[in-house]
């Protein structure tokens, strides 16, 4: 049987021509063309006034912490219920990770534990030096409000927009709302350049910034002098070649993706407990993955993950919360009240194939399957 993979790439056609330019004229390095066009069009598709490609969103997470001079002793507030891309960077600058737990609508950061952590932050006089808010699998956090926290109290907003290129809310695309705003990429995004980031602003001046320590912090002299360390993380011209046929098709990409959920709600309205993340008022989400929670906790979560498997069709829980983490377990988790919201919807959490050349017929059998499985796990509930 064909397998029905999770999130694969979706190459546009137009993309072999952009490739192919770099390769005749030979720009196969970084910079050239193909980034400079890139850039721009991510500009223009997402509204920030300034842009610069990177070797991957994690590369563009961490420009953006030291570009904002986070550093040894140092605060970042992240959230917990993500992948631990968005994490690791507070590491690579020598600071502490402050996790804060998510709300059940969007699934996305609280801005109720958001408050109470720079409430108890504020009484320690030790704020944080940034905070970084994840649009979980597409779906656009409360980021007005939590916008509007991270403002009262002067603190730097990293917006990992990762998995959400596309969604909007009233108008304005995830990844302009804060200081910085991150893009990823990868093979599995809703678009790709087979590995890339982009790092995105209002603030031009924080992106030349930026690109400077991108490209080895090299001084604008003669010969190389460095004053300071700096990276290699400068995207490709080959891949941005692949980033260019991407863009041209993005918006094909998010309505495919967003039937492929809709189907999904529909085939699951008599599924018992089932519980998607919610669209704010506003907002569209790209639903780059289709994420929903199944009854039983985990141990049901798994049987269907395995059940599916045996059919060929991948499926995956839920991000494990960086606070059940073991390399994570020593930082402080700040949730809104006595309820750990992350780790139950990581128990209870499925992620569905969503490619968005998912056939009809393809995403029937998986919806099938999934519906069996669930049936299933009642039976054997009732026999126990």
């Amino acid at each position: 049987m064909k397998r029905i993979p999770l999130s694969i790439p979706h190459l546009s056609g137009q993309e072999i021509q952009y490739v192919t330019e770099a390769l005749e004229t030979n720009w196969v390095a970084p910079l050239g063309p193909n980034v400079e066009a890139f850039e721009a069009g991510i500009r223009a598709y997402s509204g920030a006034e300034a842009a610069l490609a990177t070797s991957s969103g994690t590369a563009a997470i961490h420009l953006a912490l030291a570009t904002l001079g986070v550093t040894v002793g140092d605060d970042v507030f992240c959230q917990s219920l993500t992948f631990i891309a968005s994490t690791n960077p507070i590491r690579y600058v020598g600071a502490r990770p402050v996790l804060i737990d998510s709300e059940p609508d969007t699934w996305n950061m609280s801005p109720a534990a958001l408050r109470r952590a720079m409430i108890q932050a504020a009484t320690r006089g030790q704020l944080p030096k940034a905070v970084i808010v994840v649009h979980l699998y597409g779906v656009v956090a409360k980021i007005e409000e939590l916008a509007a926290i991270c403002e009262e109290y002067d603190v730097p907003l990293i917006e990992d927009a990762a998995e959400s290129l596309g969604s909007t809310i009233n108008g304005r695309m995830t990844g302009t709302f804060g200081t910085f705003g991150i893009y990823s990429f990868n093979g599995n995004k809703i678009i790709t350049t087979s590995s890339g980031g982009m790092l995105v602003s209002s603030d031009t001046g924080l992106i030349e910034r930026a690109f400077y320590l991108a490209t080895q912090a090299r001084q604008p002299v003669l010969h190389y002098e460095h004053t300071e360390v700096g990276f290699n993380y400068r995207m490709s011209n080959v891949s941005a070649g692949i980033g260019r046929g991407q863009l041209e098709v993005i918006e094909d990409r998010v309505k495919a993706r967003r039937t492929i959920f809709n189907r999904y709600v529909r085939a699951f309205d008599g599924v018992e407990a089932r519980h998607y993340q919610q669209e704010i008022t506003g907002s569209r989400a790209n639903r780059w993955l289709t994420a929903l929670t199944v009854p039983g906790g985990m141990e049901q979560r798994d049987q269907l993950i395995q059940q599916l498997q045996q059919k060929n069709i991948e499926s995956r829980p839920v991000w494990k919360p960086m606070h059940l983490q073991p390399v994570y377990r020593d930082v402080p988790y700040i949730t809104a009240n006595d309820m750990d919201v992350s780790r139950r919807l990581f128990e209870e959490g499925i992620c569905l194939p969503s490619a968005s050349q998912m056939t009809f017929t393809e995403q029937a059998l998986v919806i099938r399957s999934v519906r069996q499985g669930l049936i299933e796990d009642v039976r054997r509930n009732v026999q126990l």
